[in-house]
């Protein structure tokens, strides 16, 4: 299974890897699916990492997110998107939907309301974590 996993299902797998979010870590560092990605993607969760309040707040680490991106590498793909979309409420999300098309993904999962909201686009499903955690 192909899927774009949002920043915040992310950050959330690496600040509470017992929780939903770190089953989906978990899933992905056993193969269970590939991950899409792009650079975009990547350069906005180290940027959330990254921020004082979570790192102090949280006690994560550079190695934390070092590791986390090594992961992602590891069991991802990389895509570069060419096409721009507008279709999400909140434009920066569209970086997710871009991602997705680009990749061929099957499923986009996140937490962000604006995401699921839509449901799905261009017949690529926008799950929850559960959801996502349930096709699994």
């Amino acid at each position: 299974m192909l899927a774009v996993i949002d920043t915040n299902v992310l950050a959330s797998a690496l600040i509470r890897r017992q929780g939903a979010s770190g089953q989906v870590l978990r899933h992905l560092r056993n193969d269970g699916f590939t991950i899409i990605y792009s650079a975009p993607l990547m350069v906005e969760l180290v940027e959330v990492l990254s921020r004082p309040h979570i790192q102090h707040k949280y006690h994560v680490q550079s190695d934390d997110i070092a590791a986390l991106i090594n992961l992602v590498r590891l069991r991802g793909e990389l895509v570069s998107p060419t096409r721009r979309i507008d279709a999400c409420r909140d434009p920066k999300d569209n970086r997710f939907l871009e991602a997705a098309v680009e990749g061929n993904a099957d499923v986009i999962v996140s937490g962000d309301a604006d995401l699921l909201d839509m449901r799905e686009f261009e017949a690529v499903p926008i799950l929850s974590v559960a959801e996502f955690l349930a096709q699994l």
